[in-house]
Parts: structure tokens; C-alpha cells; sequence
């Protein structure tokens, strides 16, 4: 007889793994990757299992009304988005997939820091424009320069990784962890204030909780030594935008790669944001992408089969 484990509702864009692993769970599913939180709000109580990305916000309302769910999925790493206690007080178990998308976000990271430092965003369009500045176009190297990461985690410590062989000093520290570069001989545990005072380049991987929102703010910024670059993949809110902008456009920042915002919806701009963005978008010693370090054909598998792993050990 076949295992019925309930209805599973499906918010976001899987991978067909995804829908094929439930069903060999022994669960059905319902797959809405347009339904908004409202919607969920609406009908979450006939469901035992959620699937969400970032557009659902699961907080004590929903679970409140979720009287029937056994678990809680998250694609991708980000927990702020989920009441992770209140989720377990209700018997509820919490799954993330911090593994499906690391390798991702790192190839991204650096593929930023590659553009910002060849200029190559720049020169491509002088270039289709049929401007043929070379002097202009300069770039610098990433050979001898101090790399500083922030958290090293799942993403952080896979972006040590791929600097293995780029000829620079990287250094790590994670709040949490010690002895944790053994497996990395050439990155260095090192402190905050030592990447401060040393690194060219800040990498931040880190959650978005209290303690790291707006963590690189003006105190953060004025701490590092001049004409650093930033590069942010993990969270938007945990910079502060407007002290960013005015350390790029003092100079104290040479440069910055953002992959995350603090308002990722242009369309809810308000007018002091809608300022504040523009002048970012207009920076040439700025690369802006939309929140898709992690956002590769590959990841979106991986992303399905690590939550189906887990489901499996469960179920």
C-alpha cells in the first residue's frame, strides 16, 4: 500500500526532482510558483509539508494557521525569512539547503570581483558603443592582494576554495568557529579587526539576523583600511546603503560588488530610495546583480535534492 505523508504546497520554482522525490515520499503537492503570501495564508491549513523561497515570510501568523503541517522547506540558505522557534515549538521541522547553492554564489563572488577588477562591465559597453579607450580600461590585479572573508560557513569557505589559486593572502574569521582552516592551507584564521586593518578586498557571508544587520555601516567602513572593495552575495541588510554610497563616493571605498539589496522591489522605491539606488546604479567602480549568486541551472537541482535528502531521513 502506498505511503500517504499528505498535501505538500510547492511556492517557487523547482527543479521536476523536486516534484518526482515527493511523490516517491509518499506525498502529493500542489505546485503554485506565482501564489503570493496571502494566497498561502488562505490554505495553508490543509497542508503538511511547505516549499518556500524567499516571497513567503513564515512567521507565527502563518504556523498558526498551519495546523496540519509536519514541515517547513527553505530553497537556499537565508533563515531570517522563517520563525525557526516557533516553527519546532509546534513540532514543525525546518529544512534549508545551504549546500545546494554554494558553489554557486562562490563562482559568482568571484566572477564580480573578475568584472570590477578588469573593468569589464565598462569596457564591453565602450566597446558595442564604438569607444576605444584602452588607458581608461586599466584594470588591477588580484595577484598579491589581501582578501578578507566575513563568516565561513557553507559559501564562505567554498569561495576560500576557488581562491586557492590566485595568488592572494586570504585571510577568514567566523564568529563562531575556530581551528576551521585545516583543510585550506593557504587560508588564515584571522580576526575581524586584522581583516580590517589588512584586506583590500571584504567578502561578507554571513546570515541576516540582529547582530549582523547594517554591520558594515560608517563605524565598519572607517575601521578597514582606505580604498577597500566590498562584495556582499548573502544578505542586503547587512550594509547599510546609504553609508556605502558615501564611502564610494568619497573614495574610501574604491569599489563594491553587490549581489543583495536592502529593497530588492524597485517598484516599492521610496523617494529617498529611488535617490539613493540611482546614484548607486550610476557608478562605474560598482557591479549590481539581482539577487542571483546562488541562481544557476545547476543549483536549482542541487537545491531539490538536498531538500529531498533531508525529507528522506525524515519520511
Amino acid at each position: 500500500m502506498k505511503k500517504d505523508n499528505g498535501k505538500v504546497l510547492v511556492t517557487d520554482g523547482v527543479h521536476p526532482v523536486m516534484l518526482e522525490g515527493l511523490e516517491s515520499l509518499g506525498f502529493s503537492y500542489e505546485y503554485r510558483p506565482e501564489i503570493t503570501l496571502e494566497e498561502v495564508h488562505g490554505i495553508i491549513s490543509t497542508y503538511s509539508g511547505l516549499v518556500v523561497n524567499s516571497k513567503i515570510i513564515a512567521d507565527q501568523s502563518l504556523f498558526d494557521k498551519a495546523n496540519q503541517l509536519k514541515f517547513i522547506a527553505r530553497l537556499g540558505s537565508g533563515m531570517e525569512i522563517i520563525d525557526q522557534d516557533y516553527a519546532r515549538q509546534k513540532g514543525i521541522h525546518v529544512i534549508n539547503s545551504p549546500q545546494g547553492n554554494r558553489n554557486a554564489v562562490a563562482e559568482h563572488a568571484l566572477g564580480m570581483l573578475l568584472a570590477l577588477a578588469n573593468k569589464l562591465i565598462q569596457a564591453d559597453k565602450e566597446v558595442r558603443d564604438l569607444h576605444w579607450d584602452r588607458e581608461k580600461n586599466r584594470g588591477f590585479e588580484l595577484q598579491g592582494k589581501t582578501i578578507g572573508l566575513v563568516g565561513f560557513g557553507h559559501t564562505g569557505s567554498t569561495f576560500g576554495k576557488k581562491l586557492a589559486g590566485l595568488e592572494m593572502n586570504v585571510l577568514a574569521y567566523d564568529k563562531y568557529k575556530s581551528d576551521y582552516t585545516h583543510p585550506f592551507p593557504h587560508i588564515q584564521e584571522s580576526t575581524l579587526d586584522e581583516i580590517r586593518s589588512k584586506a583590500d578586498i571584504i567578502s561578507f557571508h554571513l546570515p541576516l539576523n540582529r547582530e549582523t544587520r547594517h554591520m558594515v555601516n560608517e563605524e565598519f567602513i572607517h575601521k578597514c583600511k582606505r580604498e577597500w572593495i566590498l562584495i556582499n552575495t548573502s544578505r542586503g541588510g547587512i550594509v547599510h546603503t546609504e553609508e556605502i554610497l558615501k564611502a564610494l563616493e568619497s573614495g574610501y571605498l574604491k569599489g563594491a560588488c553587490l549581489d543583495v539589496f536592502e529593497n530588492e522591489k524597485p517598484h516599492t522605491f521610496s523617494e529617498d530610495e529611488q535617490q539613493l539606488y540611482s546614484k548607486l546604479y550610476r557608478m562605474n567602480n560598482v557591479i549590481l546583480t539581482p539577487h542571483v549568486a546562488g541562481w544557476t541551472q545547476e543549483s536549482k537541482y542541487k537545491l531539490s535534492k538536498v531538500i529531498l535528502d533531508r525529507l528522506q531521513q525524515l519520511f
